[in-house]
């Protein structure tokens, strides 16, 4: 049972990983973290990532400009930008390290404990990737919620809302410190069972020699 446990929990943790990871790149390039609709014309719409801000109109279709400058954006997109390309590669070196301490892959299969600390450092990377797509997400939903309701700008003035982008990376964020729990859990699992293994066969020399022992009392 507990090796059914092992491997299910080292497949949903990877899985769950990879999920996460493919939802931070997205979150990262996404021009979508931020949305303003223009109540005098309804036609258009702008979004605004990291990297470039775009505006969707009807006739003419989305076009996208790049940032000029990246001193000149706010403190919220430089440190985000940062850490979320940051969470990009944790979450891939914890994908590759996590994928060679599961048990079905061949390479070191001789080596039980070098595959379970594999699976260890790929699981606390996997946690390291989470938290830094989730402090940039909600770092900029946090300015924006305050940007909303700030009551010295007048009323008429279009306001930022969130963009489809800020949900994806919670959702990655979350993905990947679960998968994280997983693989760390499954760590555990196998650590357990090899230190059973080796308590069941130190049983049974420990009874064969006594009973060595007392065959050669007998004699």
């Amino acid at each position: 049972m507990a090796l059914v446990f092992r491997t299910v929990a080292q497949l949903a943790g990877v899985s769950l990983s990879l999920l996460g990871w493919v939802l931070s790149c997205l979150t990262n390039y996404l021009p979508h973290w931020k949305n303003l609709n223009l109540d005098l014309n309804d036609m258009e719409n702008w979004t605004m990532g990291l990297w470039q801000t775009c505006v969707t109109q009807e006739e003419v279709g989305m076009q996208c400009k790049d940032f000029d400058s990246f001193l000149a954006l706010p403190a919220e997109l430089r440190v985000s930008r940062i850490l979320m390309l940051l969470s990009n590669g944790l979450g891939f070196l914890g994908l590759l390290l996590s994928g060679f301490g599961l048990d079905c892959v061949r390479t070191g299969e001789g080596q039980r404990d070098l595959k379970r600390r594999l699976l260890i450092l790929g699981g606390v990377l996997s946690w390291a990737s989470g938290i830094t797509a989730l402090v940039p997400v909600s770092w900029v939903a946090h300015k924006t919620v305050q940007e909303f309701w700030d009551e010295n700008v007048p009323d008429f003035v279009p306001r930022w809302e969130f963009g489809g982008a800020l949900f994806l990376g919670w959702s990655a964020g979350l993905s990947l410190l679960l998968g994280g729990c997983l693989l760390n859990g499954a760590a555990c699992s196998s650590h357990t069972l090899l230190a059973s293994g080796h308590y069941a066969v130190a049983q049974m020399e420990d009874h064969h020699q006594l009973e060595t022992r007392n065959t050669n009392l007998k004699n």
